[in-house]
């Protein structure tokens, strides 16, 4: 399978297609799964709570389908794939890691460490972590890959 890449091309396309319908656009991405073109565009909520519900979903994948059709932007046929983040989606954008805040979050530094902990503050250029009580704050450029963990069970 090839490497995913953004596209600004579709990314210009479709971003007022789904403003249109509420939604921001996340990612706009093209690749090939078993020899096969597939366009993966990833659209989430505008602001930094909320979900995305299955009618809106159902809406916005229908206008975007529309917007390809009309611009015709890649040769020969293709599969569209529309989508929320889901729960676990890497912490790219400060929006990302906004809405990610409260939750248990797991971080690969770039120098080789790996660090989880609870995100408790979102700053310009920075986030803080609590780990095991304390706060540790790490420089977003030092961040090599970040995801939020889903958390199973209660605590008591």
């Amino acid at each position: 399978m090839a490497a995913p890449r953004e596209s600004a091309t579709l990314r210009s396309l479709l971003e007022g297609v789904v403003a249109e319908s509420g939604l921001a656009l996340d990612s706009v991405v093209e690749l090939h799964q078993n020899g096969s073109p597939v366009v993966r565009v990833v659209v989430d909520v505008t602001g930094e709570e909320g979900e995305v519900d299955s009618d809106t979903l159902a809406a916005v994948s229908r206008a975007v389908s529309k917007a390809m059709d009309a611009a015709d932007p890649i040769d020969g046929e293709y599969l569209l794939e529309v989508s929320t983040p889901g729960a676990e989606r890497e912490l790219t954008r400060p929006r990302h890691w906004r809405r990610a805040l409260g939750r248990l979050v797991h971080i690969k530094l770039r120098e080789g460490d790996a660090l989880t902990g609870r995100l408790v503050e979102v700053g310009e250029g920075s986030v803080t972590v609590e780990i095991d009580g304390q706060p540790t704050t790490i420089a977003l450029e030092n961040v090599k890959k970040a995801r939020p963990r889903v958390e199973f069970g209660s605590e008591e």
